[in-house]
């Protein structure tokens, strides 16, 4: 394992900080500009639908062109997006910006995901460390942000420009000397398997739905439904996201031992129990390790489908990365508007008995996986369709 891909990890865990930080900053445009859930939940909408359309796009250009600067351009306008809303005046002014920083995470997904698969080769394990880099950043979001958002109300926002600012030079430093590397290697060729890589596509929104749900919701449970403080319910996110990262590092080293399909099937299998655990427990503690557990469950196929999306188009790894890791994680922000109605009527705990179920779709989608053919590396060889 290179020290590039720990470079890619960091970028990554850089970029996803802003998708974090929507939802961490959600409660406290509840509380503190008193919107409602749903004024709340179209933030997070705003978010998915910069990151999520655009992004299959971004992946074929990625592919037919050298394209690696729009990792760069794409984490630093995620930040400077992120980092502005909080001093935006208006309702629209923050949804327009929260909107930019989600096409900022469009732009950078693609071109990151087909330059690591680039450093990783076939190891689901090294890919694991980039795609945690992504669970660290949503990990630190909440970790980060709620000292500052307590302290300073939603104008701390601006406190997180300068990383993405830093990590985009650094990038386009490391850009020449990656275009360089890179010539004359051979491209990964194959026959493009496009049924089971759709069944993976939904298996993947499934499981952003789910992650986008206990992400934007369960500070918001805590605090409305547990009666907790904000400090503990900032606390419980972070807890859940920890999960997250050890969900990621733990799937690739499974998937390499017992093999992708498989793993896809036994994270969506374990996080049913763990979902109805979290939602029927009380107390202080049992509903924290639920929310770990919750973490680690929804996040073991995570790294394996970006994998997994890229051996079924061996010849498109951009347009794979774009759909699984981009807009098969993003599209699940679109689905928080109805929780957010579901939230409005039932409480918080009424989204989190709705997400109970939504693994069990993930597992049935995986029935219809297969494993991915022989993948050869010859640059002459086109690709065909399935």
């Amino acid at each position: 394992m290179t020290r590039r891909i720990w470079l890619w990890a960091g970028a990554h865990a850089v970029d996803d900080l802003y998708q974090g930080l929507v939802p961490a900053t959600l409660p406290y445009f509840v509380l503190d500009h008193r919107y409602s859930y749903v004024a709340a939940s179209g933030l997070t909408l705003a978010a998915a639908l910069g990151s999520s359309v655009p992004q299959p796009f971004i992946g074929m250009l990625a592919d037919r062109y050298r394209l690696g600067w729009l990792a760069a351009a794409g984490v630093a306008l995620a930040g400077l997006g992120l980092g502005l809303s909080g001093l935006a005046g208006g309702y629209p002014a923050v949804w327009s910006l929260i909107l930019l920083s989600g096409l900022g995470v469009a732009m950078f997904h693609p071109a990151a995901g087909k330059a690591a698969r680039e450093v990783a080769g076939d190891s689901t394990t090294a890919m694991s460390v980039f795609a945690a880099g992504g669970s660290v950043g949503f990990f630190l979001a909440p970790v980060l942000a709620t000292p500052a958002l307590v302290a300073w109300g939603v104008p701390a926002t601006a406190l997180f420009i300068p990383p993405a600012v830093l990590i985009a030079f650094v990038l386009l430093r490391g850009h020449r000397r990656h275009l360089a590397a890179t010539a004359g290697k051979a491209l990964r060729r194959g026959a493009d398997q496009w049924r089971p890589f759709f069944a993976l596509t939904g298996i993947e929104v499934v499981r952003s739905a789910a992650f986008f749900g206990v992400n934007t919701f369960i500070e918001l449970y805590w605090i409305r439904h547990l009666h907790a403080s904000r400090g503990l319910a900032g606390a419980a996110l972070a807890v859940f996201l920890v999960g997250g990262v050890l969900g990621t590092l733990a799937g690739g080293r499974i998937a390499d031992r017992i093999g992708a399909v498989r793993t896809v099937q036994l994270g969506a299998l374990a996080a049913v129990p763990m979902l109805i655990a979290l939602r029927l427990s009380g107390g202080t503690i049992a509903p924290l390790l639920f929310a770990a557990l919750v973490g680690v469950a929804l996040n073991i196929p995570f790294a394996v489908l970006v994998k997994l999306g890229q051996d079924y188009l061996p010849g498109r790894p951009g347009t794979a990365a774009g759909v699984t890791l981009g807009l098969g994680v993003s599209i699940g922000g679109l689905f928080a508007p109805l929780l957010g109605l579901a939230a409005q009527h039932y409480g918080p705990q009424g989204v989190f008995a709705i997400l109970c179920a939504a693994p069990l779709a993930a597992w049935a989608l995986g029935l219809l996986l297969t494993e991915p053919r022989a993948i050869l590396t010859a640059a002459a060889l086109p690709a065909t369709t399935d």
